[in-house]
């Protein structure tokens, strides 16, 4: 079984990323339809709606508007969300018993985290869920496996997954950002500087992704002693300087994203 009816309410940057990855994997633009009073265009010319459609049953209904949004547009949205309907939802911080409180007829709610690389097939999916059969789960999988690489996460876990693997992509574009400033201060022209800092970070990534060895190991590789690279890298690793940072940054993500959960349920 696959699913025929996809209603995306809203249609930002993180619906709109998950559409496009959906269409470039071959799923038949006829399947879907997006819901948004704003946008004039959509990916792949599906179905742009204006209004709630009335007397229509959907297989799954992504929300894909804003967290504080939430209050007011699920009323509107009841009607379509019954027995059959897997409520989808991309709002950050909003759990699980909230979606539940807010979707009470639907036969399953579940939280959904990419990051943008779903449109090119490549984003790590968090997924967790209420609601849902074995044969549920595997249809759900199979369905968001077309973004990327998705996994079951306990709810506990998923604020951290979210800074982690929702937000990091931020912070890694920082980072690349932050070596081609580095370089221009240095001397590079900025252009240069840019343009050597993205091929270096994708061919790092690339490694990584195939290599058996994990990261650490890698740069250790790199990392001849005496060496070029050691000499850099002894600026990161004194005092665990560059953990100690990323630690500090995916905490104050993810204290965020409790906060929004207790904001939601105002």
């Amino acid at each position: 079984m696959t699913y025929e009816s996809i209603l995306i309410v809203g249609c930002g940057n993180m619906a709109g990323a998950m559409l496009e990855g959906w269409l470039a994997a071959g799923l038949p633009r006829e399947r879907f339809s997006v819901l948004t009073p704003t946008r004039e265009i959509v990916p792949g010319d599906v179905e742009l709606l204006r209004e709630v459609p009335e007397g229509r049953n959907f297989d799954v209904v992504l929300l894909g508007f804003k967290p504080h949004m939430l209050a007011d547009i699920a009323p509107t949205l009841q009607g379509l969300c019954g027995a059959q309907t897997a409520v989808l939802s991309v709002l950050a911080g909003v759990q699980l018993d909230t979606l539940r409180e807010r979707f009470p007829d639907a036969g399953a709610v579940v939280r959904v985290m990419p990051n943008l690389a779903c449109a090119l097939g490549k984003s790590p999916v968090a997924l967790a869920e209420e609601g849902l059969n074995e044969a549920g789960r595997e249809e759900l999988f199979g369905f968001i496996d077309h973004l990327g690489t998705p996994a079951w996460v306990g709810e506990d876990k998923f604020d951290l997954v979210t800074a982690l693997a929702g937000s990091g992509p931020a912070f890694v574009y920082r980072f690349i950002d932050s070596l081609g400033a580095a370089a221009v201060r240095l001397g590079l022209p900025e252009d240069q500087a840019r343009e050597l800092a993205i091929a270096m970070t994708e061919g790092a990534a690339s490694l990584a992704a195939s290599s058996d060895d994990p990261p650490g190991r890698l740069a250790d590789k790199v990392a001849s002693p005496g060496g070029v690279t050691r000499k850099g890298m002894d600026v990161l690793d004194d005092g665990e300087a560059l953990t100690r940072l990323m630690t500090d940054t995916l905490r104050a993500a993810r204290d965020r994203s409790v906060e929004m959960a207790r904001e939601a349920r105002d």
